[in-house]
């Protein structure tokens, strides 16, 4: 702890130092320039963020085109190999990634929550937007987009959010991440696994229907 607490005092003397070498009427305008920086940087992660979560189908890997076995069972167990590393491994990974860059937004963002409760809110919302993207896509992505931008509007009208210091204070609270961040992995692993055996057991049951219609 006196180690961060070290790093904290060293950053914010840092900054301290260059806000003294601007003179004081350019300061607005630079405070300006960066925080509109910020804000459009994070506008266009918000955009990539929603866009791509709020798809059912994240990855267009389509790994099945390598299975090129011609013995039935090769096949068949391959194609269930390759299914399991796109759909139960990459995919998982890459949705808590999005939620990891998420998290941390909000947590530099917000001024009260504690990094668990952080990863609480974000864990809830990223859940909840992948299990609308199986029911509608546009739904999905409307509460992907919807949220990010609700907590920047809340955050830029607190009062002290433009505070250096206070900035750093919330970027040391990050290491509590690494405790809990296992487990979130864990749920949205077992998540989209739950989710997508579901969705293949309806795919199959419109295909029978389907096929019985037409005999």
């Amino acid at each position: 702890m006196a180690i961060l607490e070290v790093i904290k005092s060293i950053f914010i003397e840092g900054y301290n130092s260059i806000v003294s070498a601007i003179p004081a009427e350019y300061f607005p305008v630079v405070n300006l320039l960066i925080f509109s920086i910020i804000i459009s940087l994070y506008a266009i992660f918000t955009w990539k963020f929603y866009r791509s979560l709020s798809k059912k189908d994240l990855l267009k890997l389509d790994l099945r085109r390598y299975n090129t076995s011609s013995h039935p069972f090769l096949k068949k167990f391959f194609a269930s190999i390759l299914y399991l590393l796109e759909y139960i491994i990459i995919l998982p990974f890459l949705i808590f990634f999005w939620m990891a860059i998420l998290a941390i937004i909000i947590l530099l963002l917000s001024e009260q929550q504690s990094a668990n409760q952080v990863l609480i809110i974000t864990a809830a919302i990223v859940a909840s937007v992948r299990i609308l993207s199986y029911y509608s896509q546009d739904l999905s992505r409307d509460l992907a987009k919807m949220f990010p931008f609700t907590i920047l509007t809340i955050s830029v009208i607190t009062p002290n959010f433009f505070s250096f210091p206070r900035l750093i204070g919330r970027i040391l609270e990050l290491k509590d991440f690494l405790s809990g961040a296992i487990y979130f992995l864990m749920f949205i692993v077992a998540l989209e696994l739950v989710l997508r055996v579901i969705d293949t057991i309806i795919n199959l049951s419109t295909d029978k229907d389907t096929s019985s219609e037409k005999e």
